[in-house]
């Protein structure tokens, strides 16, 4: 399995994802601003729409779509019980999937992570995507997880919060999701794919600017 990453992107997920299987990948970096492989491949040639992540499974084909591959992944390594097999508790996983991609991952995040976006349609969607927060907080108070165990939606999850870091999102004003983000960046997987794709980041940084 290759995954196609972005360091710190929503493409991370997966990368923990695969951690917490105790599984395998090769992961080839994108330069998504540029559009390119680290080696200087094209990406539109793998992604035509550009963006991370993509998988290419064992067996060749591609995938794209968070929630997909997610699912995939822990379809792949059904030991790690990373998703719910069937019935209602899948239909969960699915919809706390959708609510992370819509809800906070395009419908908060990208606004405020967009530098061209102008700082009143910022503003606007912090008070739009507020009661977004109330509600996963109110649902997050006495849970440890998303789901009755880990899963690959915490593993999303915790990656598109850990992006408030570079907004003005404070979480103390939801305190049950700042205490799952705390937690769950102390979980191994988690912490290891952090470290990892923080350095990279710096790295990505540096060339961007020394371009």
């Amino acid at each position: 399995m290759d995954l196609y990453f972005s360091p710190l992107a929503c493409s991370m997920a997966t990368r923990i994802a695969i951690y917490e299987a105790g599984g395998n990948a090769r992961f080839i970096e994108v330069d998504t601003k540029a559009k390119r492989l680290t080696d200087g491949t094209d990406f539109l040639a793998i992604n035509p729409l550009g963006y991370v992540p993509v998988i290419r499974t064992d067996n060749g084909e591609l995938l794209t779509e968070n929630s997909a591959i997610l699912q995939h992944v822990a379809e792949r390594f059904p030991d790690a019980a990373l998703a719910p097999a069937d019935g209602i508790e899948r239909s969960r996983l699915q919809a706390w999937l959708s609510f992370i991609g819509t809800e906070l991952h395009k419908g908060l995040f990208i606004p405020l992570l967009d530098r061209k976006a102008p700082e009143a349609a910022k503003q606007y969607a912090i008070s739009k995507y507020g009661p977004r927060l109330d509600y996963l907080n109110t649902y997050l108070k006495g849970r440890e997880f998303l789901l009755d165990r880990f899963s690959v939606a915490d593993a999303y999850l915790t990656t598109v919060l850990n992006w408030s870091r570079a907004t003005t999102i404070d979480f103390e004003q939801w305190p049950a999701v700042k205490d799952y983000f705390d937690r769950m960046r102390a979980r191994p997987a988690i912490a290891r794919a952090f470290a990892e794709e923080g350095a990279l980041f710096v790295q990505e940084q540096a060339r961007h600017k020394a371009a």
